[in-house]
């Protein structure tokens, strides 16, 4: 049984770059055709999809995320990270990382993930 945990600051300033991180257990990243995604939440709004980091590496963004948004793994720890950067008080959310196999998604929806972590909130605010 995969499990996701996100792990985060809690509170940034506005115009820093957050970052995040999703630790897996109980599987591998790197295992053929898993795809370790970002999803957020605002408050009062519905789920967002920010990105996603292949099996292999490859890495595709959100095109409204893309400029300030950055995606990356580290094997030897078995865990996966969100940059964003030049964060304002609308990047406040719950920000979720999730797992699919074998398909390619940029979907936000839950029900479309294998594993989904239980979510992090993030405030920005001065």
């Amino acid at each position: 049984q995969v499990q996701l945990q996100e792990s985060g600051p809690g509170l940034v300033k506005p115009s820093q770059t957050l970052s995040l991180t999703c630790t897996v257990s109980g599987g591998s990243i790197t295992t053929n055709s898993w795809y370790w995604s970002w999803v957020r939440q605002p408050p009062g709004k519905g789920l967002e999809w920010m990105a996603y980091i292949a099996y292999n590496g490859d890495t595709y963004y959100s095109p409204s995320l893309k400029s300030r948004t950055s995606i990356a793994r580290d094997t030897s720890k078995n865990q996966f990270s969100l940059q964003l950067s030049s964060v304002t008080p609308d990047d406040t959310a719950v920000y979720y990382c999730a797992a699919r196999w074998g398909v390619i998604t940029h979907t936000p929806v839950p029900s479309f993930y294998d594993y989904w972590g239980q979510g992090t909130q993030v405030t920005v605010s001065s």
